[in-house]
């Protein structure tokens, strides 16, 4: 019984953990491709790298990305955990 919702949690986690991390990276990289308003664009180049807005939203992004895909391999540790106590 125990092993049955070890897989379980485990398949939950993986496939939670990884849509999200996939959803934080895509929304990471949308403000760094598109162009934006020019005037916004040329206030930010004055700025330093670490104080733009851009920046520090996608610092912020990859951050979660990353713990996402942290939530989605521990979910990889649980199904195999739980697959060795399955008989």
């Amino acid at each position: 019984m125990v092993g049955v919702v070890l897989v379980l949690s485990g398949l939950v986690a993986v496939a939670y953990g990884s849509w999200r991390g996939y959803a934080a990276a895509r929304s990471a990289l949308v403000p760094l491709v598109r162009d934006g308003d020019p005037t916004r664009t040329l206030i930010e180049a004055t700025r330093p790298l670490h104080a733009r807005s851009r920046v520090r939203f996608a610092a912020r992004q990859v951050m979660q990305a990353v713990l996402w895909l942290c939530v989605a391999m521990y979910g990889l540790y649980l199904l195999t955990v739980g697959l060795a106590v399955v008989p």
